[in-house]
């Protein structure tokens, strides 16, 4: 091994697989499929096997080492699977890596990173006992047989120092890059200063809870009002954790684009206030595909094609070159390197410092960005922007379904071709018609041989697309949904139910997860801090016990920084209900345009349904055919919104008006920025309650039975949430006045005027002298 100079004060602490992954990649991504199902570290396969070893084996053996090279000294370390000791005294590093696919597709030479991450263990171990030689043993095992396959060289202790070096010799371009931007980032995090030349009231009360939250590694839930300026608030003190070394990673998560891009704009004004940080935006594949169509082939897709060998270089020069790495600019370096984007955000999310993305990254099992270890995410905070958003997006996550039809059809396709993928589809379309016969909709129990069934296709199907079949779409689609069926059974306990629906012929039975809670916990376990802020985290109490909150967690609520005399507020007692909206529809239109000619500007009108607002939009449209309107729509592209919100604009005539109509919880809803006069009255029909169905009622049904008001947790408490985010989009500054209307007698019964804002308590009732 040559010699190299001791490293001067410079160090650089990464772990053995971090290395070896960034030095080994190459080839291309393949179909979608193999990325959803890699070689894993299956932790009940390496149980399995450690079960096996002799009483002088060791397993799980943390190894660490300093190498010197140049002016930077590296910190290596991390854990070999197995340390096995022979008869004759001799040892064997063996690194066990789990497969779904079939073993017959791996040989000596399919993977190299393996070799190289044993490699280095055997080189920590060696040096650390003075040994000379030592086995490196690879074992592959298939989760579903337990079927093995293992290889084996031996190395001598030069051998191994000789090849690590010529390994950091390849990773040294990268960290001279990662260090400096580090010692950038502490500097500047450290000195920045409040962008703004004065907090807001409840400002600086949010960014201290923030910090004091992350300094003392807990978690918050803050119910910051409309206008405090939650963003930055959240942000700043995350930032100046890192200047303190309390933090490495900041995770900022949304539920929807518009709040990443009020996260980006945060990132900007601190940058443009020196601060020295990389920030991240990973969105959504299907959004930044540059293909027509998403196929990750790499026949099909040349951004997929050689992906590996290229990415290295790409990443390198988007870091040096950019900071602040939104969609546009991921793009940009994605088509000059010809890279996928998709892919190439998700790698710079492991090189980044902070990763602005959907909750999914983190809180679905099925997509989180698995490579985050649990060092580095006990100096990672969770901002989660909008939470109230995640009971439904955390339920959702947690489910997954199978349809009869869809097995049927693969049945009929592969019978008398592929016989072995006929039967497994078969398999489950049987048991689905025998759980149709039985005329059992919902069932508390986990149907084992369902899944069975289920995970047997997955594995059969899985085969036939490792090995490059001509497979058509519905084997794929087929394969991903029964995966995420499988991955979801294993997380069924007594805050889950199954239930069958039936149409026709085909059956569909879904793993429906009824409190998301304990996911959402473990989810987010090993992470330094978790920041739950939203303006309608209302009541806490319901919000507290659906996201996983803990009676030491820390509470903060915010009452809004502007005069409430700001927004007139006026409640119209008519009845909204299903079997009353003919009756009403007349003279809520007739109070509709009596306001409209009372006050000036732009006003939006939310209804909590597609099929409320044409009802009611029609008759308007036929009384007051003089105003301009805008109507949302159910399949709105990202250019669609944009003409939608643009068409706010400041009029100069103030007799002129634009008048939308929106759906309640949808886009326009919430987290939407309409200042000054672009909007000045918001009308809200109803109290948002969802639409009776099997689901809410389940859900009514299971927290009834826990104790807690069923109906309030399936359909007051999530509708009422959706009132007050849209009845948010009037006043964002302390500029803006405005008229907030609320249309529906419930809106004066107790357990509604309770859950109102005191910003929102003056309200007057729709017959006053203002209004005749």
């Amino acid at each position: 091994m040559p010699k190299q100079k001791k490293g001067s004060g410079k160090h650089l602490r990464l772990s053995a697989r971090g290395l070896v992954e960034y030095v080994f990649r190459s080839g291309s991504i393949e179909t979608g499929f193999r990325s959803a199902a890699p070689l894993l570290d299956g932790t009940k396969a390496h149980q399995k096997i450690q079960k096996t070893y002799g009483k002088n084996d060791q397993k799980e053996v943390y190894l660490k080492t300093e190498i010197p090279f140049g002016d930077i000294t590296f910190q290596i370390d991390g854990r070999c699977d197995g340390l096995l000791k022979n008869d004759d005294g001799s040892f064997v590093i063996d690194e066990i890596k789990s497969t779904s696919g079939p073993l017959d597709l791996v040989n000596e030479e399919t993977y190299p990173v393996h070799w190289a991450q044993a490699s280095v263990y055997g080189y920590i171990y060696t040096t650390d006992n003075q040994l000379e030689n030592i086995t490196i043993q690879l074992t592959y095992v298939q989760v579903q047989t337990g079927e093995q396959k293992k290889f084996q060289r031996k190395m001598t202790r030069q051998e191994l120092g000789d090849f690590l070096m010529d390994v950091i010799s390849k990773y040294v371009p990268y960290a001279r890059l990662r260090m400096e931007l580090l010692e950038k980032r502490a500097a500047s995090s450290k000195a920045l200063a409040f962008p703004f030349g004065n907090y807001r009231d409840g400002q600086r009360k949010l960014a201290g809870a923030v910090y004091k939250t992350i300094l003392e590694k807990r978690t918050l839930f803050a119910k910051a009002s409309t206008g405090i300026g939650k963003t930055i608030s959240t942000i700043f003190p995350a930032v100046k954790a890192i200047g303190e070394n309390h933090l490495e990673r900041i995770f900022y998560l949304t539920a929807k684009t518009i709040t990443r891009t009020a996260a980006e704009e945060a990132f900007r004004i601190l940058q443009a206030e020196g601060l020295e940080l990389t920030v991240v935006t990973i969105t959504a594949k299907d959004k930044i595909c540059f293909q027509d169509k998403v196929n990750c082939d790499k026949a099909e897709c040349p951004f997929a094609n050689g992906y590996y060998d290229r990415i290295n270089g790409a990443i390198l020069d988007i870091l040096q070159h950019e900071s602040l790495l939104t969609r546009p600019v991921i793009e940009k370096y994605a088509r000059k390197h010809i890279v996928c984007p998709f892919e190439f955000s998700l790698d710079l999310a492991y090189a980044a410092d902070v990763v602005i993305c959907d909750y999914n990254y983190i809180f679905d099992p099925r997509v989180s960005l698995q490579r985050l270890f649990e060092e580095q995410k006990k100096k990672t905070a969770l901002l989660i922007d909008e939470a109230h958003n995640l009971v439904d997006r955390a339920r959702e996550m947690y489910s997954a379904t199978v349809n009869k039809a869809d097995f049927l059809a693969l049945y009929k396709e592969y019978k008398g071709s592929k016989e072995f993928i006929a039967k497994s589809a078969k398999a489950v379309n049987d048991r689905l018609l025998e759980k149709k016969k039985q005329k059992q909709i919902l069932e508390t129990e986990l149907d084992e041989k369902l899944v069975h069934a289920v995970d047997a296709f997955a594995y059969d199907a899985e085969e036939e697309l490792v090995r490059g079949g001509d497979a058509d779409e519905l084997l794929l689609n087929t394969y991903f949904a029964a995966q995420s069926f499988v991955k979801i059974a294993e997380l069924y306990d007594k805050r889950f139910t199954s239930y069958l629906t039936v149409d026709g012929n085909d059956v569909v039975l879904k793993l429906f997860c009824l409190d998301p809670s304990h996911q959402i916990k473990r989810m987010g376990k090993g992470f330094r801090s978790k920041i739950f802020f939203s303006a309608t985290l209302t009541p806490a109490g319901y919000y507290m016990d659906l996201l996983g909150g803990k009676s030491e967690d820390y509470v903060l609520s915010i009452p809004s920084p502007f005069d409430r005399e700001n927004a007139e507020v006026i409640i119209q007692p008519l009845s909204t209900r299903f079997r009353d909206r003919g009756r009403t529809l007349e003279p809520m239109v007739r109070f509709i345009v009596d306001l409209l000619e009372k006050r000036h500007g732009n006003f939006l009108v939310f209804f909590p349904s597609y099929k409320y607002m044409q009802l009611v939009f029609e008759r308007f449209a036929a009384v007051a055919p003089e105003v301009q309107t805008i109507v949302q729509h159910g399949q709105m592209t990202e250019i669609d919104k944009e003409v939608f919100l643009e068409a706010f604009h400041e009029k100069e005539d103030p007799k002129e008006r634009l008048v939308g109509f929106a759906v309640l919880g949808g886009i326009f809803s919430e987290g939407v920025d309409l200042k000054g006069d672009r909007l000045q009255g918001v009308i809200i029909v109803g109290v948002g309650l969802p639409q009776i169905g099997l689901e809410r009622d389940i859900i009514k049904d299971y927290f009834q039975a826990d104790g807690h008001n069923g109906y309030d947790y399936a359909y007051i408490y999530p509708g009422m949430n959706k009132v007050l985010q849209a009845g948010g989009r009037l006043i964002r500054t302390d500029t803006d006045r405005g008229t907030i209307a609320l249309i529906d007698d419930r809106f004066l019964q107790p357990k509604y005027q309770a859950m109102l804002p005191y910003e929102w308590q003056h309200y007057k009732v729709g017959d006053s002298p203002s209004l005749r």
